[in-house]
């Protein structure tokens, strides 16, 4: 079927084609402000409001970064992601202490979630402001804003149940949480939150098991492009191994250049044709 032209602002439930949207808006919070503003104007949004925090040092990121847009029918709040050097750095250092997760729920990285609430105020403020006619909220991200996308929905479930998003859809994700705070998201985002992984992306792999972990609803990218809704372990190790060219870790890996939103823009817009 022929991608469509903009954003489906009756959507209420998962689809590819959703997912790809969704994608595009991650792929959006990296651009400019003015470049934000014009293509949720082109998408049907008439509401915009960007979300910026600067840190000063030793905080290993520069800013968070986020927008939020709405219409009659739908909000979306996209979150900004970072390099994958960057990320890979800071979420290797094992001396991060934990941050304690929403309503004392579990734990999160530390950089997770003082990123968040670096903005969330103004974030849940906005949405509160823009979601004037019953529209549905959706959180989106590409690595740390995936991150930072699926811990704001999980702090709208458990802080203000009546902002319950409709639905969190993420990208390359890093391990976000402890399973404490990841088996009340997968009870309370069942059939809402989906995690986008495309085939060897080393953000996913990050930070070490047990201390983190991820959410289910795994929605897995092989190497060829296709989604797929289950794999089999040994099925999963077997496209791994078809995908990787190079050493996870080296600059130019698989690993790194499987990470890149346009790698998940384009997949899924190959799904839809």
């Amino acid at each position: 079927m022929p991608v469509p032209s903009t954003i489906d602002h009756k959507a209420r439930t998962y689809s590819l084609t959703h997912a790809y949207w969704l994608a595009r808006a991650s792929d959006l919070a990296y651009k400019d402000e003015a470049t934000i503003e014009k293509q949720a104007r082109d998408w049907g949004f008439d509401r915009v409001r960007h979300h910026r925090t600067r840190f000063t040092p030793p905080f290993p990121l520069e800013d968070t970064q986020a927008y939020t847009m709405a219409s009659d029918d739908m909000v979306i709040t996209a979150f900004r992601g970072t390099e994958p050097a960057q990320i890979k750095d800071w979420l290797s250092d094992a001396t991060t202490p934990p941050w304690p997760g929403p309503a004392k729920t579990g734990y999160v990285h530390y950089g997770f979630g003082e990123a968040l609430e670096s903005v969330f105020p103004e974030v849940k403020a906005t949405l509160r402001e823009f979601r004037t006619n019953g529209q549905t909220v959706w959180f989106t991200g590409h690595s740390l804003g995936g991150a930072l996308a699926m811990l704001a929905g999980a702090r709208l479930y458990l802080e203000a149940p009546k902002l319950l998003a409709d639905g969190v859809y993420t990208y390359g994700q890093p391990r976000t949480c402890d399973r404490l705070l990841a088996a009340a998201c997968n009870k309370g985002f069942k059939q809402r939150l989906f995690r986008f992984v495309n085939n060897n992306d080393i953000v996913p792999q990050m930070p070490p098991e047990p201390a983190y972990t991820h959410v289910e609803t795994l929605r897995y990218i092989d190497s060829g492009g296709k989604v797929h809704e289950t794999m089999s372990f040994l099925g999963g190790l077997t496209d791994k191994a078809k995908g990787l060219t190079a050493d996870p870790f080296a600059p130019a890996s698989d690993g790194v250049r499987d990470h890149s939103i346009r790698k998940y823009v384009a997949a899924l817009e190959k799904n839809l044709a």
